[in-house]
């Protein structure tokens, strides 16, 4: 092994053997075909293959093996992958992954002739993909979060539309609780999920880390206003005191009036579709999220594609990234798997904006603010969220909980602030 390879295993503090390499650092016959190996996830494992028939069509001298893997093991995978150096040539990555990858120097900056690939993209989740101020990755797919609620109980509470603040939209939820009727709440939000209250949180205007993000600021007095809000609505019984495991299933949940409001992303708009009956298809749409004095900001999610650092065939995987970015296959994987597109002209081409309940996202995708881009960051945001329900179960207030999410987002940014007094970048 190289001693770069076992300075990455030290550095990552991970076992040796790490994973095999991947289809694509395989030795291949010279055939004059260049063959790219490419890691996806989830659904979009599945169906990726079938969008690559088109482009081997136009690329006969490229041929692309994909292999799929569960989220919940991909990120330990990337990682495993990196320290053995056995990384595919391209592959999906979380959009919360990016500065990780480039932290560690996985990932190489997309291309400065290649302003194609990322033009005509939502500028929150091309922020995300930023890093340094190079653009380390190339967006794919899009999410984020907005409202799913019970239109048909919102009116007989007496509102025609959902309040766009978040005073109004407390007194609508509790006349919705009024209408459900005893035993029921107007909103469902797992205490063991952090995404509600990072949207509170990213609504606010101040950043959630400070000091070039080697500190936690959630004991600022924005963040506390937000701390507040959320735990107001356990205190005032508009949300049960919950887990998402203790929701046999939020679609009956949702049916019967249990709750009205729920956080969600597109993904569940084709669940809705089926797993409601037809009588309740009419009785539940979509709104941007509500905010401190109007509509509310949310954290851009989905998903890009990186060209690793160590792939020896990176010409023809930024050619492979090029026609994964198009319009057009972005359109088609749309139809494909439901994802709603990263370039804004495909949501027409695949008739997103015609779906009512979809065409709301575009509208919160516009006012998404991207998520500190420390490495550490999904462990801060974890520990965020443990305060958090400790302080819905009466252990904290508001300021305590602030004051302790920085307390440990400090403990774990440690090595953060280390680096950046060494004068390394992080």
């Amino acid at each position: 092994m190289t001693g770069s390879g076992l300075h990455r295993r030290a550095a990552l503090g991970l076992m040796a053997g790490g994973l095999a390499a991947s289809a694509g650092a395989c030795a291949r016959p010279d055939d004059g075909v260049t063959r790219l190996s490419l890691w996806a996830m989830g659904n979009e494992g599945a169906a990726t293959p079938a969008l690559l028939e088109e482009f081997h069509r136009l690329n006969p001298d490229v041929r692309v093996t994909v292999q799929a893997l569960p989220w919940t093991a991909a990120h330990e995978k990337l990682l495993t992958a990196y320290a053995g150096d056995s990384l595919p040539d391209v592959s999906q990555v979380g959009n919360t992954w990016i500065a990780e990858m480039t932290a560690i120097g996985a990932a190489t900056p997309v291309p400065a002739d290649a302003d194609d690939i990322v033009a005509g993209g939502f500028d929150s989740v091309m922020e995300t993909n930023r890093v340094g101020g190079r653009l380390m990755g190339a967006p794919w797919y899009v999410d984020t979060r907005l409202v799913f609620y019970r239109t048909d109980l919102l009116s007989r509470a007496g509102y025609d539309a959902v309040p766009r603040d978040w005073t109004g939209w407390k007194r609508a939820m509790h006349a919705v609780k009024r209408t459900a009727g005893d035993g029921n709440y107007a909103i469902l939000m797992p205490v063991n999920e952090f995404e509600q209250l990072l949207t509170f949180g990213l609504q606010t205007g101040e950043p959630l880390l400070r000091d070039n993000d080697s500190r936690g600021n959630f004991s600022s007095p924005a963040f506390v206003s937000a701390l507040a809000f959320y735990k107001s609505l356990f205190d005032e019984g508009l949300a049960p005191t919950m887990s998402a495991t203790q929701i046999s299933n939020v679609w009956d949940e949702f049916s019967r009036g249990f709750f009205s409001f729920y956080f969600s992303g597109p993904w569940s708009v084709g669940d809705f579709r089926r797993r409601l009956s037809d009588a309740m298809q009419a009785n539940w749409a979509t709104v941007g999220v509500p905010g401190p004095d109007g509509p509310g900001a949310s954290a851009p999610g989905g998903s890009s594609l990186i060209v690793f650092d160590s792939s020896p065939r990176k010409e023809a995987a930024w050619r492979l990234v090029r026609y994964l970015s198009q319009v057009d296959t972005q359109a088609r994987f749309n139809a494909l798997t439901g994802n709603l597109p990263a370039k804004v002209d495909a949501w027409d081409v695949a008739g997103i904006r015609g779906d009512d309940k979809l065409a709301p996202f575009e509208g919160q995708l516009e006012r998404a603010v991207p998520v500190p881009k420390a490495p550490e960051w999904e462990r801060v945001v974890t520990e965020m969220q443990v305060v958090a329900e400790r302080m819905v179960r009466g252990e904290y207030t508001p300021e305590t909980a602030g004051v302790e999410i920085d307390r440990r987002a400090d403990r774990l940014l440690e090595k953060r602030r280390w680096m950046l007094d060494q004068g390394r970048a992080v």
